[in-house]
């Protein structure tokens, strides 16, 4: 089964450590956690009190909620632990931090060809499970970046992210 502590490596060093972009929807971002999409998250007091970008990377507590935050949130919703392979897992996972969970979720499932909802279930695990990992993280790749184009469409100030995006889903 696939091991959250791994696929949480692997993610953090897709995330910036701070970041307050203005033409990024989610505002003031640390560790892949923004804050206009997740106002009430405990981290931000920590963050407000630390003066510099290193404090926020050596700050344990943190790191801790952090931590936390993407296993209770990102991974859990994803059913990560029931997922065989760590590839396929560390894919939805990374997405699901990116675009979210549900979003995640739904573009794993046309990968497979199992019912679209955005949650992942037992039809979805056996799909998932049973799925050519290679094939997977391939095609998986491909629709991720079909998403991030459909933003872009949609709102052409997200241009300048795509280089990022693209090269994030190719990993």
């Amino acid at each position: 089964m696939a091991n959250f502590i791994e696929a949480f490596q692997k993610v953090i060093l897709n995330e910036g450590l701070y970041s307050n972009d203005p033409d990024d929807a989610g505002g003031r971002t640390i560790l892949g956690i923004s804050e206009n999409n997740w106002p009430k998250w405990a981290g931000w007091k920590i963050v407000d009190r630390l003066a510099s970008a290193k404090e926020m990377a050596t700050n344990a507590e943190l790191q801790n909620l952090v931590q936390s935050f993407y296993l209770i949130n990102f991974w859990n919703p994803i059913l990560g632990d029931q997922i065989t392979s760590q590839k396929i897992a560390n894919s939805i996972f990374d997405f699901g931090v990116n675009a979210g969970s549900n979003t995640s979720m739904e573009l794993a499932q046309k990968t497979v060809g199992s019912y679209v909802d955005g949650k992942n279930g037992n039809n979805t695990l056996k799909a998932l499970n049973s799925f050519d990992e290679r094939l997977f993280v391939a095609e998986f790749a491909l629709n991720k970046i079909d998403h991030y184009c459909d933003i872009v469409d949609k709102k052409p100030t997200q241009l300048k992210y795509l280089k990022g995006w693209v090269r994030r889903a190719l990993k």
